[in-house]
């Protein structure tokens, strides 16, 4: 009989669907082999809490998919590989080769959560409202509605001092930062780039493609270390003062005052990665560093956290002779975004659906957050949860001589978004992980950490 081991979220609905995809990933992967008996639909429905009727369906779907097979007197079991089909498992090894680089991240929102009624009245609103002209090739730097949009509302949540006209509608923070680095390394022959250490691993690549050498800059508990960077002879500097990424923590005022000065000073550029933080819990967010120097600092920021990264929608705020710079960086790249998008997100902007969502998302992550804090702290208490109440992650210093791998690898077994910090560190540092506890329930938390502890207990981690 199999020991399964689903995550349900119950504020989302279509309960039978997530039961049937938590299985059907199981089988893909090999969790489930061949053969496995299920348990009786009542005995799983007890477990979950949900009606019978609820596991039945999503029994039946996987029937019907192949995934099963069900027969009287038998019970219902995992399907022999071959009815699955050849498709899915030729598949596989371009899934697994792509997995660093895509998929569920620490940093992934409850895309179960996405605002669809209100998206889709939005996209409505813009196909039944529109001129056909709007639809043609746009202006490269973004429609002036999103971008008129978007002004106001840094203005308002963030604090920054940015006009339509220093807006570039981009495809995410990553785009953004690779056309401003492209823009800075135009002007600036072998532009050094100062970058936190640890990072973000994943943008180091991007970083490195557009021509910068990337410097490291150790981050304590007040933030990038200002003091550090006097010393590095840097042009420009890459940072997440709102909310560190991965160790969580803010900068400080006295060091962004510093930062600042250093910008002054040596004529230096910061670009400034906004990535999430609207979702400050413990009390509004940090202003932005651009609204204390609107001529030194390039604002990048995207609704990848905030609604969803498949949207691939962000902004970049940029004193003005370096925003024509980027505009016309990005008319020469691809010709701009997808403009039913723009306008859309401009509509969504405009009518609050954006602030209502932000508003149950911080309540429903704060929730999970506590919830998986508390949860380390009873069944883990050797381990530290570093960095302020904000974002999608919480970042776990490990006692010393800990494997972080040996701690990965059980916690994405149980279901929990979990990477090692070793990798995001261009200097060797000590053992830790970063967890993503936006898609944790708040019920589940408990039990994923306590079976955490079970399955490292026979590992040798020391």
């Amino acid at each position: 009989m199999a020991d399964l081991h689903i995550l349900i979220n119950r504020d989302q609905g279509g309960i039978a669907g997530q039961i049937a995809s938590e299985l059907r990933e199981a089988i893909r992967h090999g969790r489930l082999t061949p053969g496995t008996r299920l348990p009786a639909s009542r005995d799983l429905a007890t477990d979950l809490q949900v009606s019978r009727g609820v596991v039945v369906e999503a029994y039946e779907q996987l029937v019907a998919e192949g995934f099963l097979i069900s027969r009287v007197g038998a019970g219902t079991q995992v399907a022999p590989a071959p009815s699955r089909g050849s498709v899915a498992a030729a598949a596989r090894p371009e899934i697994a080769a792509c997995g660093p680089h895509y998929g569920h991240r620490p940093t992934s929102p409850d895309l179960g959560c996405f605002p669809r009624e209100r998206w889709l009245a939005s996209v409505r609103h813009v196909l039944t409202t529109m001129h056909s002209d709007v639809f043609d090739y746009g202006d490269p730097g973004g429609v002036l509605e999103l971008r008129d949009e978007l002004a106001g509302y840094l203005r308002r949540v963030r604090a920054a001092d940015v006009h339509p006209d220093n807006l570039v509608i981009v495809g995410g923070v990553a785009q953004g930062l690779s056309l401003a680095l492209h823009v800075l390394t135009q002007r600036i022959d072998g532009l050094r780039l100062a970058v936190e250490d640890p990072n973000s691993h994943r943008q180091v690549p991007l970083l490195r493609r557009a021509g910068a050498e990337l410097v490291p800059v150790p981050v304590d508990d007040q933030g990038f270390d200002v003091t550090a960077l006097r010393a590095r002879g840097v042009h420009a500097v890459l940072v997440t003062p709102a909310h560190q990424y991965p160790t969580g923590v803010v900068l400080s005022p006295a060091r962004r005052a510093a930062l600042m000065e250093w910008a002054a000073e040596s004529d230096g550029v910061v670009l400034e990665d906004d990535y999430d933080a609207e979702f400050r819990f413990d009390r509004d967010p940090v202003g932005c560093l651009q609204g204390l120097a609107p001529g030194r600092v390039i604002l990048a920021g995207s609704v990848s956290k905030a609604l969803a990264p498949g949207l691939r929608l962000g902004w970049v705020a940029a004193p003005a002779d370096l925003a024509e710079s980027i505009r016309q960086a990005r008319g020469e790249l691809d010709l701009g975004s997808p403009v039913i998008d723009q306008y859309a997100l401009a509509h969504f902007l405009r009518t609050g659906g954006y602030d209502k969502h932000l508003r149950r998302m911080r309540r429903e992550y704060r929730r999970r957050r506590d919830a998986l804090v508390k949860a380390v702290a009873e069944h883990l208490p050797e381990v530290r949860v570093r960095g302020i109440e904000a974002g999608l992650h919480a970042y776990l210093d490990l006692p010393p001589g800990w494997d972080e791998d040996a701690f990965i690898g059980p916690a994405r077994e149980l279901g929990l978004a979990a990477d090692p910090v070793g990798p995001t560190r261009l200097t060797p540092g000590p053992p830790a992980v970063v967890v993503g506890f936006a898609r944790l329930p708040a019920h589940r938390a408990a039990e994923v950490i306590q079976g955490l502890k079970v399955r490292m207990s026979g590992q040798k981690i020391d």
